[in-house]
């Protein structure tokens, strides 16, 4: 299969570079994926038609979230994923900022503290991750790369006392060896070869489970290739491949914190404690698509 450019297509299809981008980042192109931030388009791929808009309402999740995004409709399934999210995943790696604070940030682009003092790096990573949440949703059709991955890094981490730091890879992978708990993890020396491997083994199937899903994320936290926000960018790739693969999302909530960590070590004892963890989450997540009235 041979693979054009952006401005190829465009050429080809007589229409603008950016039209092109958007069809691509709605999913609409059969087969084009994302190396970076670049599109690879099949050379036989099709022009969509132009969508009529009196009959082109957002069914899915990933419409919808798309369409909200780009209008930044205030008050939908995009707001609540962008609070929910961003607050409850940071807080997992110990944010203080609350629920509130996060909403505040989110919808005014200030910070309004409820009482007492938080990390800068606390309020820079929190708009940082509603950044990545955008990337997601616009690179959601896209196949999983180490270039993805490493860009979410980059733009969660971008703007923080990390980043300042000589030994700190902002965007690539970790250069010292780091632990989870009292867990080791990949030596720095290992990660590219033992990600590479990782992507390889779950872009070999095209039909996804949610238990390859976690199969994935689990191996993906054991490497733990960045010196930090390891699980921050898992439970992004998380989200992300829910929505390519047509499988209902969740959120790690505090309800669900300590049994989404004693999944994540037992996976290999027993699946079920993982699995019935994310399940319930599942659950969590139906009721808000059901509030806004978005298919499964």
């Amino acid at each position: 299969m041979q693979y054009l450019s952006v401005s190829e297509i465009a050429k080809k299809w007589n229409i603008s570079e950016r039209s092109v981008r958007n069809y691509c980042a709605l999913g609409r192109v059969d087969g084009a994926f994302l190396t970076g931030k670049t599109w690879n388009i099949p050379e036989d791929a099709q022009k969509p038609d132009r969508a009529n808009k009196k009959t082109s309402a957002p069914r899915t999740l990933l419409e919808t979230l798309t369409a909200e995004m780009h209008a930044k409709l205030s008050g939908g399934i995009y707001h609540k994923v962008q609070i929910e999210l961003t607050y409850n995943s940071n807080h997992i790696e110990g944010s203080k900022l609350s629920r509130n604070e996060t909403r505040f940030i989110f919808e005014t682009n200030t910070i309004g503290l409820e009482g007492g003092t938080v990390k800068v790096d606390d309020i820079v990573e929190t708009v940082n991750h509603f950044r990545c949440i955008d990337l997601v949703i616009a690179h959601a059709k896209g196949k999983l790369t180490a270039s993805f991955i490493k860009e979410l890094h980059r733009v969660l981490k971008c703007g923080t006392s990390d980043a300042k730091k000589g030994w700190f890879a902002v965007g690539d992978y970790k250069k010292l060896p780091n632990t989870v708990g009292d867990l080791y993890t990949t030596p720095p020396e290992e990660v590219p070869e033992r990600m590479r491997e990782l992507l390889e083994e779950y872009n070999a199937s095209t039909k996804k489970t949610l238990e390859e899903l976690l199969d994935f994320h689990v191996k993906f936290e054991r490497i733990h290739p960045f010196q930090d926000g390891n699980g921050r960018v898992g439970r992004l790739i998380l989200f992300k491949e829910c929505l390519r693969c047509g499988i209902v999302p969740f959120i790690i909530d505090d309800d669900f914190k300590r049994f989404y960590y004693r999944g994540l070590r037992e996976w290999e004892n027993e699946r079920g404690y993982l699995l019935d963890t994310c399940l319930s989450a599942q659950d969590l997540f139906k009721t808000y698509l059901a509030y806004f009235r978005i298919n499964t």
